[in-house]
């Protein structure tokens, strides 16, 4: 048992250590690179000698970005929920790589909030957050997917947890939900050309950098714009225990967004990326374990979790 374990241990060390070659001749297109995971991958790309082409939604981000880096960054503007910024977006990029290709795209991009109780949001909450998440990174990788299937590359969406399991409602986990699906379906059909696709799946990380201060201002907000009789209906105390748990859930995963772009990296620069990285001990050890209980089990330690409202039965 214990030569297997260390064949397993040799075997895994390998893959991991086993490199792309030239490495410093390939181009990445990261999206969302403002601030967080994106801003992070990018520096440590450019660390690697690599041509990052960073996608920023405001020119102040990508000023600071490109401050703070080198010749090897490239920045532009992009909205993922509009179309023809897209689409002038994909025309740099082929403008930058020629007919070299795109060795990597890493769809980073994305919102969190709204969220919170589903009956207190509205569609235009869940649109918002879709579009951003969901939508926007498939028009990105349908624009994109000619230049990787040409260097035979890579993509590296970014989902997470709450695309195994909905623990909060909003879109959120309903947009990271349809990211999983059209990674696997994506993945399947580039096989054949030799492409990789693979999922970035952390904790609590992304809500994290909300801070404790955000996320009290936005539920208060949210639960004053309510119809009082929705509010009678969950009463003050559901809604001042969730607020408690939410800043308690997100106080308790500390952003260590470096966990979550080693992984980033990983699949980007390995010969054998994974199909799935679970960054953070919340998302090994809790996420994944309740995504794979019985639903009934599942539901049942979840709602242990969650306050009972006013009127519940």
């Amino acid at each position: 048992m214990a030569a297997l374990t260390d064949l397993s241990f040799m075997y895994r060390w390998f893959k991991n250590c086993n490199l792309v070659r030239n490495l410093s001749d390939k181009y990445v297109f990261i999206t969302g690179c403002d601030s967080g995971f994106g801003h992070l991958l990018a520096k440590q790309l450019v660390d690697r000698g690599m041509r990052v082409l960073a996608a920023c939604f405001t020119q102040e981000g990508a000023q600071k970005l490109q401050q703070d880096t080198s010749y090897r960054l490239q920045t532009t503007l992009l909205d993922v929920t509009k179309s023809e910024s897209i689409q002038m977006a994909a025309q740099w990029v082929r403008d930058q790589v020629g007919e070299q290709g795109l060795w990597a795209l890493v769809n980073n991009a994305g919102v969190a909030v709204p969220s919170g109780p589903n009956e207190w949001l509205t569609i235009e909450d869940f649109v918002k957050v879709i579009n951003v998440n969901l939508v926007g990174l498939i028009e990105v990788t349908l624009h994109m997917l000619p230049m990787v299937k040409k260097a035979r590359g890579r993509i590296v969406n970014m989902s997470s947890s709450g695309g195994r399991v909905a623990v909060i409602g909003g879109g959120y986990c309903v947009s990271k939900f349809g990211v999983e699906a059209f990674s696997d379906s994506i993945r399947r059909e580039l096989h054949y050309f030799g492409v990789k696709v693979s999922i970035i799946e952390p904790g609590n990380y992304r809500t994290s950098i909300l801070g404790k201060d955000s996320i009290e201002l936005r539920m208060q907000r949210l639960w004053e714009q309510l119809p009082q009789e929705t509010r009678d209906s969950y009463g003050e105390e559901y809604f001042r225990i969730y607020t408690d748990k939410l800043i308690n859930m997100t106080r308790s995963a500390e952003p260590r967004i470096r966990d979550v772009t080693n992984s980033m990296e990983h699949a980007i620069v390995s010969r054998s990326p994974r199909i799935r990285y679970n960054p953070g001990l919340d998302a090994k050890f809790l996420y994944l374990s309740l995504a794979k209980l019985p639903t009934p089990v599942t539901d049942f330690i979840l709602s242990r979790y969650l306050p009972r409202p006013a009127d519940s039965v």
